[in-house]
């Protein structure tokens, strides 16, 4: 999701002057100077919400460690389907589309060098396998 410009609410026009109960009931005076700066900060404050929304887009080192693990075992659990399919003869076309599909997702970088090192040798086999199949 993209966000653009700022959504802070346009703030009110109101007069500063005391306001007055309309039946005669309880009434609170005060100088024009003494004024709550409450709203003022509730308002400033809205920007900070567009800093939040952005930070949670933002992925930190353990989702990534966590997605690239799930993608490993994914093309892992993909390429085992391909091996009991050629031991079998009955190798169907889906599982070669598979695996091209999950190739895509092992090239990105998941921050740890042992698992990168991991999912680049996975993904060789992964490529060796479509290259034998004539998948590009």
């Amino acid at each position: 999701m993209r966000i653009a410009g700022s959504t802070a609410p346009a703030r009110s026009t109101s007069s500063g002057g005391p306001r007055r109960a309309a039946a005669g009931g309880f009434s609170v005076t005060s100088e024009p100077g003494a004024r709550s700066t409450g709203a003022t900060a509730a308002l400033q404050s809205v920007g900070g919400i567009d800093m939040l929304i952005a930070l949670q887009g933002m992925e930190g080192p353990l989702e990534r460690r966590q997605r690239s693990v799930k993608r490993g075992r994914s093309a892992l659990d993909v390429l085992d389907e391909l091996k009991i399919g050629l031991l079998g003869d009955n190798l169907d076309h889906s599982v070669l589309l598979r695996l091209k599909a999950t190739a895509a997702g092992l090239k990105e970088e998941s921050g740890d060098p042992g698992l990168d090192a991991v999912l680049s040798e996975i993904d060789l086999r992964v490529e060796v396998e479509l290259a034998k199949a004539g998948i590009r």
